[in-house]
């Protein structure tokens, strides 16, 4: 976790693969916020120091390092620092159309949008996936299928874990021909912008089904496959002579740095180490 810091820092933006989702990287010390609400869902998990805040007027919490925040949309908060050296948090703000979409994939039928009942909640297990995804959501060369996934699967995990009514998960059904299907065209188009939605409208389920049933059959989310497409293509490009940054560009990844960092983490060596060896 990021340690405090002995100034504030404000980074805010807004995602435009995820239909502007916006987003904020703070570190707040003096920072007072008045009584408001946010149309919006408030969703968020404290990196350092200690937040309080007064929850619909009335009551009072406290937000140690590790916790997570939920605040349902049109519900008047504040917030303030509950340590001398303030509070780090990461936060995410999705309209509640995304939980409600979420929550009725994961039941397979229309479900209205969740509640939460606790505005502070201790799951280390969530919130490192919420850690994780903000992380992702802040290097532009996370990509857009990973991106879209990890958000649906992360936002799932949160309804399942903590929402009011939890919506019973719909029955895992196999589609073979479907992953069939899913492979065939990442194998065609790995160096091409893919969106989980594409994927999904390719054999006709939803987003979240698609994800779960293809993460089942081949114990890879389609982007994490997609990796692995990239990374088996790169290592025949990286037999001729052809530039790092040139491999990194036809095998789909953003740049050279993007190519060495899952090439690393893949196999363990870089792709000039890969090359010299081969």
């Amino acid at each position: 976790m990021q340690a405090p810091l002995n100034r504030e820092t404000v980074h805010f933006w807004q995602d435009r693969v995820l239909n502007n989702l916006e987003l904020l990287h703070a570190h707040y010390i003096t920072q007072r916020f008045a009584p408001h609400s946010h149309e919006e869902f408030a969703i968020g998990v404290i990196e350092a120091g200690g937040q309080a805040f007064t929850y619909q007027r009335r009551s009072e919490w406290l937000m140690p390092a590790g916790s997570i925040a939920v605040i349902n949309p049109q519900v008047v908060h504040t917030g303030h620092a509950a340590t001398p050296q303030g509070w780090v948090y990461r936060m995410f703000y999705p309209p509640a159309q995304i939980l409600q979409q979420a929550a009725s994939q994961l039941a397979g039928r229309n479900q209205a949008t969740p509640f939460f009942p606790q505005p502070v909640i201790h799951d280390p297990f969530l919130m490192q996936r919420l850690l994780q995804l903000h992380q992702l959501l802040e290097d532009p060369s996370t990509t857009a299928l990973e991106r879209e996934s990890r958000l649906l699967w992360t936002m799932a995990q949160l309804i399942i874990r903590h929402a009011q009514s939890k919506p019973a998960l719909s029955a895992q059904q196999l589609h073979p021909k479907a992953v069939t299907t899913i492979r065939e065209y990442l194998a065609v188009h790995y160096a091409d912008s893919i969106s989980l939605e594409q994927l999904a409208q390719l054999v006709n389920l939803s987003p979240f089904h698609t994800l779960r049933m293809f993460r089942q059959a081949t114990g890879l989310p389609p982007h994490g496959y997609l990796i692995q497409l990239r990374i088996n293509q790169a290592k025949q490009l990286l037999h001729t002579q052809l530039p790092l940054a040139e491999v990194a560009v036809q095998t789909g990844f953003s740049d050279q740095s993007h190519l060495n960092r899952h090439f690393k983490r893949v196999l363990g060596v870089t792709p000039l180490q890969y090359r010299r060896q081969g």
